[in-house]
């Protein structure tokens, strides 16, 4: 049974194609226990729109997910998508935290793409410089002000509680990264319009960054260059993925320049990673969400790269019923951002 308390709160990722909401309890150090669990398709005209009649269908798609899951708490975290926010890695002099407060709250206008005034800033110290022991690195994520309080009232409008809301590219960190991992990490999490990417070493983020590129990008290559409709090009692309021997190279050879910009986009990340980092190798990829169920995907970003890669899983550290895995089995990959969000430890 789930203790229910003052920490009472379940996750809510809005996504571009549906809605999907997590409750989970502590389970020992590092467990969790799935308690409820929902997920609602959704259009994405729906998802991109914000007229009133959009923002109503969206929110009965969510209270189809809340409703469906057996959710009772109101208290709500939730997600904000990466076309929305912006995350970045700093490094500033070695100082007591009431003045790195300071020094923050002045400089943050250098740091982010927006008027000070205008946006919503969060900050936490990841430690000292990995090249400069006199320098500390500082996250920043930053939100705006119109959109946070846009998806605020929106979801409170439903008849919940927003305790928090956090981008989503920083909570698939938190449910794809494995305990203990030494080495740095690059975590791919490829959605229908964009892919997510985090680099990642001591279990944070030292690169956070999103490349335009999707599973859409992919059927659009297939339907231009196979002449086939956009359906049909989704069941080619899950099924034979990129593989060069089925439908003799067909599908590859389609998506092969969409493929090869995203390559290059990886590459990019790794070298400025590795530039600010010489000493720090990436010693493995983690691929998600579409990542994670196209063909041959791995084998493709392994050989572009030179970089080990293997399969993430979301629910490593959640204890699900067979029952319930069952129920889970085909959208199980979809759930990075929502446990991300489920995990975390505190309220603020």
């Amino acid at each position: 049974m789930a203790v229910h308390g003052v920490g009472d709160f379940f996750a809510l990722d809005i996504g571009t194609n549906a809605v999907r909401v997590v409750q989970l309890a502590p389970a020992g150090s590092d467990g969790w226990n799935l308690v409820h669990f929902g997920y609602a398709p959704l259009d994405e005209k729906i998802a991109a729109a914000s007229s009133p009649e959009a923002m109503r269908k969206l929110g009965e798609v969510i209270m189809t997910a809340v409703g469906q899951s057996g959710i009772k708490t109101k208290n709500v975290v939730i997600g904000l998508p990466s076309s929305k926010t912006f995350t970045t890695v700093i490094e500033v002099p070695v100082m007591p935290e009431n003045e790195l407060r300071n020094t923050i709250k002045y400089q943050v206008d250098q740091y982010i793409p927006m008027a000070v005034n205008e946006a919503k800033v969060d900050w936490a110290l990841l430690g000292t410089s990995l090249h400069d022991p006199k320098m500390q690195e500082v996250l920043i994520a930053s939100t705006s002000n119109t959109y946070a309080e846009e998806r605020l009232e929106f979801v409170e409008s439903l008849g919940l509680n927003v305790i928090a809301a956090e981008p989503d590219p920083l909570a698939m960190i938190r449910s794809l990264l494995p305990s203990g991992v030494a080495d740095a990490r690059l975590i791919i999490d490829v959605g229908e319009q964009s892919t997510d990417l985090a680099i990642t070493f001591g279990d944070a983020p030292r690169l956070v960054r999103t490349i335009p590129t999707g599973l859409k990008s992919l059927i659009k290559a297939a339907v231009q260059n196979l002449n086939v409709q956009e359906d049909q090009a989704r069941q080619f692309i899950l099924k034979f993925g990129l593989a060069p021997d089925r439908l003799e190279g067909q599908v590859y050879r389609a998506i092969e320049g969409t493929l090869d910009n995203f390559a290059v986009e990886l590459i990019k990340s790794i070298k400025f990673f590795q530039t600010r980092y010489p000493n720090t190798p990436v010693g493995g990829i983690m691929l998600s969400g579409f990542g994670s169920v196209v063909p041959g995907f791995g084998e493709y970003v392994s050989g572009k790269t030179g970089i080990q890669s293997s399969l993430a899983n979301p629910w490593q550290r959640v204890r699900v019923s067979q029952g319930d895995q069952q129920q889970l089995m085909t959208v199980a990959t979809e759930y990075a951002a929502a446990i991300g969000l489920a995990q975390r430890k505190t309220r603020i």
